[in-house]
């Protein structure tokens, strides 16, 4: 007992620990039960942290920040107009085209697995090929049904969507403008002494305003040069699997296997065994290489120092907390930890805690 009385006393007698404690509580509190209610108000905190920058660059060559704020916002509705516009109906397009050729994909798939028992009769039998067969017609009988159960989710969806997207543009407009009012105003509920929480907070803004700042413009080059590389070698699909490719970015490891697989499908689909799968598949690995090696040294020179297992851990805790969201956001959740834990005060017990312990 005096050993965990002398552990919390060492770990927990700061006041401002209790606060920053409390403060984290309500706010994870907030995000798993409200996540979905307060999604546009979320997005909008997190697209205008990201803008707010651009804003800081203005104010520092004395643009009056009513002005930057309206530059910066008249560009991010640009933007985003650019996505509604132009690039969602043509990924709908042509995710509906490949919809509408998976039954030729499984065919051909069938027709060529029906031949191994013919070309590796040792090691592939009639009734293996047949209880495969069995199998993947019965996992798409499922899927089927699935998708024809959610569908009025996906119209609830949709009007949900229309409304995230009315209002978000608002939402970044206003927490952009009235900025420092907000920040005040939610001050006042914050004890004088917060000296430890404004340490946290500071080293968060750093490390998390640089890293999704920096995996923004990755996103941007990596999807860019996947689309024009595919596009220029003919590959069907080549905005649809850009943009997957340039996504895949945003999870560290786990991301760039799961997109692999969809370019080799339908890499090969098109083209079978032949030069141009070959071809393709080598300037994709190189794509992935020059990421990697050169775009992410480039762009975030160390900013987020963690381990791989520590990334690979946030995103399977985050992810199975949070869903999507929880993997989109896992490095500066894991960030937000890290620098929580490097801030943490230790106090050294003194001989009255030791006395309060014996008791």
């Amino acid at each position: 007992m005096e050993l965990i009385c002398g552990w919390f006393n060492r770990y927990f007698s700061n006041p401002q620990v209790v606060f920053l404690i409390v403060l984290l509580t309500f706010v994870f509190t907030v995000i798993i039960f409200m996540g979905d209610i307060l999604a546009p108000v979320i997005a909008g905190v997190v697209i205008a942290y990201l803008l707010e920058g651009i804003v800081r660059a203005f104010e520092r060559k004395r643009v009056p920040r009513l002005l930057a704020v309206m530059i910066v916002f008249l560009s991010f509705l640009t933007f985003l107009t650019f996505i509604i516009v132009a690039l969602i109906p043509r990924l709908y397009r042509q995710l509906s085209q490949l919809i509408q050729q998976i039954p030729e994909m499984i065919s051909t798939g069938q027709n060529a697995m029906s031949q191994l028992p013919e070309l590796y009769p040792d090691y592939v039998t009639e009734e293996q090929i047949a209880q495969i067969m069995s199998k993947i017609q019965e996992h798409l009988g499922a899927m089927g049904q699935q998708l024809f159960s959610a569908s009025d989710s996906i119209f609830l969806g949709s009007i949900m969507a229309l409304v995230f997207v009315v209002l978000l543009p608002i939402l970044v407009f206003f927490f952009l403008k009235d900025k420092d009012r907000i920040v005040h105003w939610m001050t006042t509920f914050f004890p004088k002494e917060r000296f430890l929480a404004q340490k946290v907070w500071k080293e968060v803004d750093v490390q998390i305003g640089n890293y999704i700042r920096g995996k923004f413009w990755e996103v941007l080059v990596v999807w860019s040069i996947t689309f024009m590389t595919f596009a220029y070698m003919g590959l069907q699909y080549a905005m649809l699997l850009g943009v997957l490719v340039g996504l895949s970015v945003i999870i560290p490891y786990v991301g760039v296997v799961v997109v692999t697989f969809p370019v080799v499908i339908i890499a090969f689909f098109q083209w079978g065994a032949s030069n141009e799968f070959v071809y393709l598949m080598a300037a994709f690995f190189v794509i992935q290489a020059l990421d990697g090696n050169i775009l992410v040294p480039l762009l975030f020179s160390e900013v987020v120092n963690l381990h791989p297992i520590a990334i690979i851990v946030a995103i399977l805790v985050f992810g199975g907390v949070w869903g999507f969201w929880g993997v989109f956001f896992a490095i500066p959740l894991a960030t937000l930890v890290q620098s929580v834990i490097s801030a943490w005060p230790v106090t050294e017990l003194k001989d009255d805690d030791r006395a309060v312990c014996s008791i």
